[in-house]
C-alpha cells in the first residue's frame, strides 16, 4: 500500500547482465507491492537509475574469476567484507545476490553469519550441474532460494542437495534480436546444392579462444571450398577482439565479412544456413534463433589439466543440456580437425536428417524455456515469498 514503509532491498550485482536482471526485479517488486523500493549494495547504471547509490564501482568485481582472485585477493577480500558489513548493518528486508558467485556468494555467507534473519536469494544458479557439484550443498546454509535461468537447474539443485530453486526464464527468450532472427530462419529457404551457402563463423569472444580456434576454422573453410562449396562467410565478433580477428584471418583463402554491430549480428543469424562456433553462450543464442551449428573448443593446457578432474556434465553445450539429447556435435582440443568440421557443416547445408534433428530440437528448447509471465514478475514473487516467510519466523 502507498502508506507502507519502503521495502529495503540489498542487492549485489557486478556484471552488466546482473545489473539488468536486478533492475528488472526491482521494477517488478515496485509494481507488485505498490511500495517505494529502497536499495543498498552494489550495482551498475540500471540499478542506479532506480535509486541505488553503490558502495563502490561494480566493475571491480565484474571480471572476478580464478586468475583475478589469485592476482588481487587482498583487495577483493576487503571488498567482500566491506559489502557484507554494510548490508548487515542496514538490516534490509532481503539480500539479492546476482551471478558473479566468486564474489556475491562470499558476501552472502558473511551476511548470514552477521545477520541470520536476513533472507538471501541468489539469481543465476552457479554451474554446479557442470563442475564442482559440491557447491550446491555448500550454499544451502546461507542461500534460501535460487532463481534459475535454465529449466533443468531446479532438478539439479534438488539432486545435489542445494537450496530450493525456481525457474524464472532466460532473457534470450524475449530478446528482440533473437526473435527477429528466429522469424527469418522460419521463412522458406533455398537448400539446393549449387547455391552460395551463408555460414556464420564464431571463434569466441575472448582473445585466447580466438587465437586457438581461428586457424582450424580457416582451414575448415578451405576444405569446404576444395569440396566445391561456394561460401559467404559472416563473422560476428565483439569490439575488444575485432582487431585480433582481422589480423588472424589475413591468411584465409576466403575472407569473411567481420560484423561488430549488434543489429547486423542478428541479421546475420537470420540469414545463416549454418554456423561453426566456439562453445559458449552463443550456442543458446543460435539455438533459440534456429541456426544449425557445429561446436568446438580448445582449452589452454593449464585449464585442461584443472578442468578434466572437476567437470561432471556429459555435454558442455547448453542446447544439448536443455534438450537432454545430443543435438549439436561437439569437438574439443585434439579433435578440432578442419577436415571433420567441414564435413559436419556439409551435413547442415542440405535438407538432411541432421539438419532436421537440430531444428526440431531447437524448437523444443524454445518450448521448454518459455514462461507464462515475465522473468521479473516470477522472480519478484519468489523474493516476496522469502521475505514473508522470514517475517513469520
Amino acid at each position: 500500500m502507498p502508506g507502507e514503509k519502503p521495502l529495503k532491498i540489498a542487492i549485489v550485482a557486478g556484471e552488466e547482465s546482473g545489473d539488468l536482471l536486478g533492475a528488472d526485479i526491482v521494477r517488478a517488486l515496485k509494481k507488485t507491492t505498490g511500495r517505494k523500493i529502497q536499495l543498498v549494495g552494489i550495482g551498475g547504471r540500471h540499478l542506479q537509475e532506480l535509486g541505488l547509490t553503490p558502495l563502490f564501482d561494480g566493475s571491480e568485481i565484474a571480471l572476478m574469476g580464478f586468475s583475478a582472485v589469485l592476482r588481487d585477493l587482498p583487495r577483493l577480500m576487503r571488498r567482500i567484507s566491506q559489502t557484507a558489513g554494510a548490508i548487515a548493518t542496514e538490516r534490509p528486508d532481503c539480500l539479492i545476490t546476482i551471478d558473479s558467485p566468486d564474489f556475491s556468494l562470499r558476501v552472502a555467507k558473511k551476511v548470514r553469519a552477521a545477520a541470520p534473519a536476513i533472507p538471501i536469494i541468489h539469481y543465476v544458479c552457479p554451474s554446479v550441474w557442470a563442475w564442482r557439484p559440491g557447491r550446491a550443498a555448500a550454499m544451502k546454509p546461507y542461500v534460501d532460494h535460487i532463481l534459475c535461468i535454465l529449466p533443468f537447474e531446479v532438478k539439479a539443485l534438488a539432486r545435489l542437495g542445494g537450496p530450493p530453486g525456481t525457474y524464472v526464464g532466460h532473457r534470450l527468450t524475449q530478446d528482440p534480436g533473437v526473435l527477429g532472427a528466429a522469424k527469418a530462419q522460419n521463412l522458406p529457404r533455398d537448400l539446393s546444392e549449387d547455391r552460395v551457402k551463408t555460414l556464420l563463423v564464431l571463434p569466441g569472444s575472448r582473445r585466447g579462444e580466438v587465437r586457438r580456434l581461428i586457424e582450424p576454422f580457416g582451414k575448415a573453410m578451405s576444405v569446404l571450398r576444395q569440396r566445391g562449396h561456394r561460401l559467404r562467410l559472416l563473422l560476428p565478433t565483439v569490439p575488444h577482439v575485432a582487431d585480433l580477428v582481422k589480423t588472424s584471418i589475413a591468411s584465409w583463402d576466403e575472407k569473411p565479412e567481420i560484423i561488430t554491430d549488434p543489429e547486423r549480428k542478428w541479421q546475420a543469424f537470420g540469414k545463416a544456413d549454418a554456423a561453426l562456433i566456439a562453445s559458449g553462450t552463443v550456442s543458446l543464442e543460435l539455438a533459440l534463433s534456429g541456426v544449425p551449428m557445429v561446436s568446438s573448443y580448445k582449452l589452454d593446457p593449464i585449464a585442461r589439466q584443472l578442468l578434466q578432474h572437476l567437470v561432471t556434465t556429459w555435454s558442455a553445450l547448453l542446447p544439448n543440456l536443455i534438450a537432454d539429447r545430443a543435438l549439436v556435435p561437439e569437438f574439443y582440443d585434439q579433435y578440432v580437425r578442419p577436415e571433420n568440421l567441414a564435413r559436419q557443416l556439409e551435413a547442415l547445408f542440405a535438407d538432411t536428417g541432421m539438419r532436421a534433428w537440430q531444428k526440431a530440437g531447437f524448437a523444443e528448447i524454445a518450448r521448454r524455456m518459455a514462461t507464462e509471465r515475465p522473468s521479473g514478475e516470477i522472480a519478484a514473487e519468489v523474493v516476496l515469498g522469502c521475505i514473508k516467510k522470514a517475517n513469520r519466523e
